[in-house]
């Protein structure tokens, strides 16, 4: 008897660390970063807190981590420039120049933004990416452009700043959690279905 007990108390105990780690390696998972090398070329999608996706790719440009940026994303509203146009104006404006700088302008969504910029990379001829998204998205990013890149591309992630979520935290606020359970669930229907 005593030692059902404490067999119980043991796999409890071991429970409740399984249900810690699980816990707070969500944001982790959500948000996978890489070690910072050269590659080909930055690529920025927009959404999320678009400026700081922009500024994120021009900083690492201008650190001369590669020679070329890729800005994806249709716009909100079909008269408007698109979302990569503007990013690209704020990148000439913050010293980029514009030969640098490549355009997929009728994205709307994470999978339109891989099968787009892959197009560019292998007309290119690229062999390495940073991806710059904001963290929460990393990985369903990450997801898409692995599938339409292949597995042997080499793509290394690097998340841009954003003030409304930190992955050692995701749980702060009521919004942050919302965002996180709406990503775990868009991460879980790519990962079982393959499509958006």
């Amino acid at each position: 008897m005593k030692r059902t007990i404490v067999v119980t108390i043991i796999v409890f105990g071991l429970l409740l660390v399984i249900a810690a780690i699980a816990f707070f390696g969500v944001g982790f998972y959500l948000s996978p970063q890489s070690p910072l090398t050269r590659a080909d070329a930055i690529v920025a999608i927009s959404g999320g807190e678009t400026n700081a996706r922009t500024s994120a790719a021009v900083s690492l440009y201008q650190a001369g981590y590669a020679p070329h940026l890729i800005f994806s994303g249709a716009a909100a509203d079909p008269s408007s420039p698109s979302n990569a146009r503007i990013m690209a104006d704020a990148a000439i404006a913050s010293g980029v120049p514009a030969t640098a700088i490549e355009l997929d302008e009728t994205s709307t969504d994470t999978a339109q933004n891989a099968a787009n910029v892959a197009a560019i990379i292998h007309r290119d001829n690229y062999h390495s990416i940073i991806l710059v998204t904001s963290p929460y998205h990393q990985r369903r990013a990450y997801i898409e452009f692995r599938r339409a890149l292949g597995a042997n591309f080499d793509i290394i992630n690097h998340s841009s700043y954003d003030q409304g979520w930190r992955r050692s935290d995701w749980w702060a606020t009521s919004a942050s959690r919302v965002l996180t359970f709406s990503e775990l669930q868009k991460v879980g229907y790519e990962l079982i279905t393959g499509s958006n």
